[in-house]
């Protein structure tokens, strides 16, 4: 089987958002009809490529381009009716994880290889591009959101450990398990395709700088290369969050003011009246629900929308 017709399709770099509504209407992702996006628009592509295989029907369907476009952007995918309850749970959770339409709560081509509906391991699994994307913003977080994100990888599932290992792995690590940013560029240089040098993926590697002067272990790669968003479009979710906050209460937890939070969080003292609640009375630390902001960030719609 193949995927034909890429007349439309373009090298873009990493951090680029493209803004041209292109695409066949059925096919085409909700962030494309808002005018901002990137690759991810090609996995919920996929989604629906998959949903199609699996079921016969489409996801969204209308009888004209806007009533499929209004769908694509309110509707969400039946899967109730025949054939979905004698699909597998992994061809499923496969198929939500394609087309959630959180275009960063997607995953990437290189998770769904990894996901355990397509997972080969006589198959090796390609280098992601997300891992530089993520590794970048750890490197520049507050020593509190490290110590956030370190809880969180402690209370990682296998499915999750199985693609950050073979993450890992490609990163060819020092004779004593640790990596640098020279691991991160001879793994780029050894992976290269053509599209990246078109993309000018090397760029990202000067935002990674700060590992020139350390080592990170495969513990601390965790924390760095684990998505918040993507974690929270899985169905044990909250159960993670849960797991995660124990450890952070035991190793990173500590009191800290409604300033701190605002500053730490980007907001300004609009934002106080909300972040009270995410503090614990009694001892002045985070309680779960701020945990799970500090992971996630805020911006000033979240906040008002979630406050009414």
């Amino acid at each position: 089987m193949k995927l034909i017709d890429f007349g439309l399709s373009d090298f873009i770099r990493p951090d680029e958002r493209l803004n041209d509504i292109v695409g066949s209407a059925y096919y085409v992702a909700p962030e494309v009809l808002h005018r901002s996006y990137s690759m991810e628009a090609d996995i919920w592509s996929i989604g629906v490529i998959t949903y199609i295989l699996l079921c016969g029907s489409r996801p969204f369907w209308a009888r004209t381009e806007s009533g499929i476009f209004r769908s694509v952007l309110r509707s969400d995918p039946n899967f109730d009716d025949m054939p979905w309850p004698s699909v597998s749970p992994e061809a499923k959770d496969f198929v939500k994880r394609l087309l959630n339409k959180d275009y960063r709560k997607r995953m990437t081509s290189v998770q769904a290889l990894a996901h355990p509906w397509l997972r080969d391991d006589s198959r090796p699994i390609p280098l992601d591009i997300l891992i530089y994307r993520l590794l970048k913003s750890y490197l520049n977080a507050s020593p509190f959101k490290r110590a956030a994100l370190k809880a969180l990888s402690k209370a990682l599932t296998e499915d999750e450990l199985v693609y950050l290992r073979a993450q890992f792995r490609l990163l060819e690590p020092n004779r004593d398990g640790s990596v640098s940013l020279e691991n991160f560029k001879m793994a780029l240089a050894q992976n290269a395709t053509e599209a990246m040098g078109e993309s000018r993926v090397p760029d990202i590697l000067n935002a990674m700088g700060l590992l020139a002067y350390r080592k990170m272990y495969f513990e601390e790669f965790c924390a760095a290369a684990v998505s918040t968003h993507q974690l929270e479009a899985v169905e044990g979710w909250e159960q993670i969050a849960s797991a995660a906050f124990e450890h952070f209460e035991q190793e990173g937890n500590r009191v800290i003011s409604i300033e701190e939070l605002a500053r730490e969080l980007n907001v300004g003292p609009s934002a106080y009246s909300f972040l009270k609640d995410w503090i614990r009375i009694s001892d002045g630390k985070l309680n779960l629900l701020g945990y799970k902001k500090i992971l996630h960030g805020v911006t000033f719609r979240s906040l008002n929308t979630r406050h009414h």
